[in-house]
């Protein structure tokens, strides 16, 4: 082979390598573009999509379908009677947020903000609305963001509904200064009074309850692009994180309610399933063990994912006021 023939050769080789290199970047920024997508683009992201079937036994199961209708002819009966008015606010970055709020007793400071799951809506915040109800307690459940009749394209996972609860926060407090407030959240509703819970509270907030919330939106995503898509955080959810900074404004890792307990100077109990299997039962551990604040911890027996009060609602209660209670 001639000298010629050898640079041509390097040339070429050196032009394949190019060209590999290329598509891989454009396969890679067209999967962390899909994956930002799939996971908080209002229009595409489904919690039904990015469940993994539950592990929960038959036993289980029928005690949660037998609860869970107790529960419904409970809530209706409440309903009926139940008085309510639609609150909103407008967010830092021009956002109109939408919520319910249920007035009970009027001689009451006691309030709760129940905050919804990924994709879910404010109405799923009912049953658990009408157990805070029933003991005295008035009830804001607020639509998140790209959620209900809440404005917004992306989901904020927790990070940016941190600072929109802080807002709801304000809405109570403009109307009673005596407030007594409770943040209950289920989900990625966890995570948000989780992530809320690191941010400047005003001493008015004596409680969070965190029903199955994450440690970190990485930590979720991680293991949910494993579970669906059968693929490696490097390189795909660095871009998809980094996209998601240019796109909705933050990036998974920074959204982390494991650090945000950390910081948290408000009683906290954590709530989990035994049995979850989207939102690992593990992850409650880590997050209970980082929590700097007074707190307790109730590992609901048999429950899936968010099934923690319909597996056994005498228990969720018991647990739940004898820590606000206490």
């Amino acid at each position: 082979m001639t000298r010629t023939e050898r640079q041509n050769r390097r040339k070429r080789i050196a032009v394949i390598a190019c060209v590999i290199v290329v598509v891989l970047l454009a396969a890679d920024l067209l999967a962390g573009n899909y994956l930002v997508s799939f996971a908080i683009t209002r229009a595409t992201a489904s919690g039904i999509a990015a469940a993994p079937a539950p592990v929960t036994s038959g036993e289980a199961d029928a005690a949660i379908s037998g609860h869970w209708g107790e529960l419904s002819e409970r809530l209706n009966d409440w309903l009926e009677d139940a008085v309510s008015e639609k609150v909103e606010i407008t967010s830092d970055d021009g956002l109109l947020l939408v919520g319910d709020l249920f007035r009970t007793d009027e001689a009451s400071h006691r309030y709760l903000i129940a905050v919804h799951g990924y994709t879910g809506k404010r109405s799923d915040m009912d049953v658990y609305a009408m157990l805070y109800a029933q003991r005295g307690y008035h009830v804001l459940t607020p639509d998140l963001r790209a959620h209900g009749e809440s404005e917004g394209s992306y989901i904020g996972m927790g990070w940016l509904d941190r600072k929109d609860i802080l807002k709801w926060i304000d809405v109570i407090l403009a109307r009673d200064p005596d407030a007594e407030i409770v943040l209950h959240g289920v989900s990625m509703g966890g995570a948000t009074v989780m992530m809320t819970s690191g941010e400047e509270l005003p001493e008015n907030v004596v409680a969070i309850i965190d029903d199955c919330g994450y440690t970190s939106v990485w930590d979720e995503f991680s293991d949910e692009i494993r579970y669906l898509f059968h693929l490696p955080d490097f390189p795909f959810l660095y871009t998809a994180s980094a996209l998601a900074k240019l796109r909705a404004g933050y990036t998974f890792g920074e959204a982390s309610a494991l650090e945000q307990v950390k910081k948290s100077k408000t009683p906290m109990l954590f709530i989990h399933g035994s049995e979850d299997n989207f939102v690992h039962t593990e992850m409650v551990y880590r997050l209970y063990d980082a929590c700097s604040a007074q707190k307790d911890i109730y590992i609901a027996e048999g429950a899936g994912h968010g099934q923690a009060l319909f597996i056994d609602p005498e228990m969720y209660e018991a647990r739940v006021f004898g820590f606000l209670d206490s």
